[in-house]
């Protein structure tokens, strides 16, 4: 695992209301009130190639993105069917975006209470 992308990853999903971090299937995971998932970080997941963020999506945006920028972006394994995009790190990331794809996902799946929270800051 390239430890400055998970350091990235970590500094931006721990500033999130009530977010933790463990390993999930071998790889770090960030989990919301310690059980709804947040995003995965793969490292050559199978035999990819790929150091790749996994992350839940709002309706649309997988799909727009992997046909715009397809070096970028993908359909993750296993979670894809159900709108996950996957982000290519190993491609010059933008963490500004990144951070903004991480937020997305975090309003899409944490509790309104939490949302709340993260409006309120």
């Amino acid at each position: 695992m390239a430890k400055s992308e998970l350091e990235q990853v970590r500094k931006i999903a721990i500033a999130l209301p009530e977010v933790s971090e463990r390993l999930s299937h071998g790889a770090p995971s960030f989990f919301i009130r310690e059980k709804k998932t947040l995003c995965n970080l793969h490292n050559d997941h199978h035999g990819d190639g790929r150091l790749a963020l996994w992350v839940p999506a709002p309706p649309g945006v997988q799909g727009e993105l992997t046909a715009l920028e397809p070096e970028r972006f993908f359909v993750p394994p296993y979670v894809g069917h159900r709108g996950w995009l996957g982000v290519k790190l190993n491609v010059d990331p933008d963490w500004e975006e990144i951070a903004g794809i991480i937020e997305d996902a975090y309003r899409l799946v944490a509790p309104k209470t939490l949302v709340k929270k993260l409006d309120e800051r």
